[in-house]
């Protein structure tokens, strides 16, 4: 039997018919759901009088469009409440479970599913956002899908699919101080560029990546979509079978144990081979920052920003266009820049992990005045077991305020907007131009650096503070 790896066989097990010189037709196991790309899709499937086909494959919330204050409250903004109650109507017209505002379980997409139990080991999992790929931390095959394919998915519960290249990513040795699955993952993008795994669908592999929580392997796979790659994923081990022990779903099911043996045979075969393999050592990784208009520019906090001499005069161009529009210039050092914001949250770097590595910092410090901070939960769960755990006590005493679950920050679609020519040091996944609010200056980072930088009011590099 020919050696494969855990995309393929994955892939391979969910083919329904492939296509001759063409796309293969995948079945889904999972189909994620928000207010944003699903109210089309629902229609074209009004307008042909077709049903969704398995609503109970189908599991719907609320995120990008809801406030992170007064929840409670009808929504302001008029097309953010148009597009959340256009949800609540289809969801309860198809018989499709609903996670809505207020809801015990609402949260963001990418991280109520995997809390919840909803995305386990071997599936196929799809949902209507780039940065489905998250899922891929539990040895699944997920990727994100446009509106016409969320309409596909609910009609046919399958979607036409090219086969992508398979790439390897191995992290070997130990993590530095103060570097997280966040710098691992940046780092990476610097490297390959965002570009660098078009077409590829990326297995993250090694000893550096095995000592990683749940948490943290979905945060190294939610942005490989940011590298071009189709998706990421990593095999399942004891820390994910651990991990989701504790979920809602295996609390009221008794399938785990029959489950467990399938997903332990979800490796790559001995002699598998990827059309691409990559190899980076862990002690050659420390904090980083983003610096300009897309997550491949980003560098260790601790370095200057490159210069001009050796680049090509199209890339000399759009680095000093990317520069300008942050205020920058090539060969400045970003660590003591003054910053305005800073965003804790997103799916990238919003569940309880996060929110227990920034309070680890400002413990017994104070934020400084300067700053605004947006501090977002990704969803309720992890709005309670903040407080639950006495993180809240914490924040509020370094001067922080906890706001309620939602995407927030992260693209801005709700009220929580970064003014022009602000910056803001934000623990989400893009730093496209205006990307956090028209104008906004935005430089991504771990929750260490974002927690460091809140206190000094300077973009700082966390290891002076551990």
């Amino acid at each position: 039997m020919t050696p494969k790896t855990i995309f393929e066989k994955i892939w391979d097990a969910h083919v329904v018919h492939s296509i001759k010189d063409g796309p293969d037709i995948i079945y889904i196991d999972r189909h994620y759901i928000h207010e944003v790309t699903s109210p089309q899709a629902f229609r074209g499937l009004e307008e042909r009088g077709i049903p969704v086909f398995r609503p109970s494959l189908t599991l719907a919330t609320a995120d990008h469009n809801t406030p992170t204050k007064d929840q409670h409250l009808p929504i302001r903004e008029e097309l953010s409440g148009i597009q959340v109650e256009k949800l609540k109507e289809n969801c309860s017209r198809h018989g499709i479970e609903l996670f809505g505002l207020n809801h015990k379980y609402n949260g963001i997409v990418h991280v109520i599913g995997p809390e919840l139990g909803y995305t386990r080991p071997g599936m196929t999992v799809v949902c209507g956002d780039s940065h489905t790929s998250t899922h891929g931390a539990f040895g699944t095959v997920a990727f994100g899908i446009g509106t016409s394919e969320v309409e596909m998915v609910l009609a046919t519960q399958c979607i036409l699919q090219s086969r992508p290249k398979t790439m390897s990513i191995t992290v070997d040795g130990a993590l530095g101080k103060a570097v997280t699955s966040k710098d691992i993952i940046m780092h990476i993008i610097s490297l390959l560029t965002t570009g660098g795994a078009t077409g590829y669908f990326v297995e993250y592999r090694g000893s550096a990546i095995r000592a990683l929580s749940m948490e943290s392997r979905m945060t190294i796979c939610n942005m490989s979509i940011e590298m071009g790659a189709r998706g990421g994923l990593i095999a399942p081990d004891e820390t994910t079978f651990s991990y989701l022990r504790n979920t809602k779903y295996y609390l009221e099911n008794n399938s785990f144990y029959n489950d467990l043996k399938a997903w332990k045979d979800l490796i790559t075969d001995p002699g598998a081979s990827f059309d691409k393999e990559i190899t980076i050592s862990a002690e050659s990784i420390r904090p980083m920052i983003s610096y300009g208009t897309n997550p491949g520019m980003a560098l260790a906090v601790d370095k200057s920003l490159p210069e001009t001499e050796g680049m090509n005069r199209q890339d000399a161009d759009n680095y000093i266009k990317a520069l300008s529009y942050m205020g920058f210039s090539p060969g400045m050092k970003l660590d003591g820049h003054p910053i305005d914001f800073i965003f804790l949250g997103s799916c990238t770097n919003g569940r309880i992990e996060d929110f227990r590595a920034f309070a680890s910092l400002v413990k017994g410090r104070k934020k400084a005045e300067n700053v605004t901070a947006l501090l977002v939960p990704g969803s309720k769960l992890v709005e309670e077991q903040v407080k639950k755990e006495g993180l809240l006590a914490i924040l509020h005493d370094a001067g922080f305020e906890l706001r309620q679950p939602g995407c927030s920050s992260c693209l801005a679609m709700n009220e929580d907007k970064i003014p022009a020519g602000k910056y803001a040091v934000s623990t989400s996944n893009r730093n496209f131009e205006g990307r956090q609010g028209p104008g906004a200056r935005t430089l991504l980072a771990s929750p260490l650096t974002a927690a460091a930088s809140a206190i000094t009011g300077r973009i700082t590099d966390p290891r002076i503070f551990l």
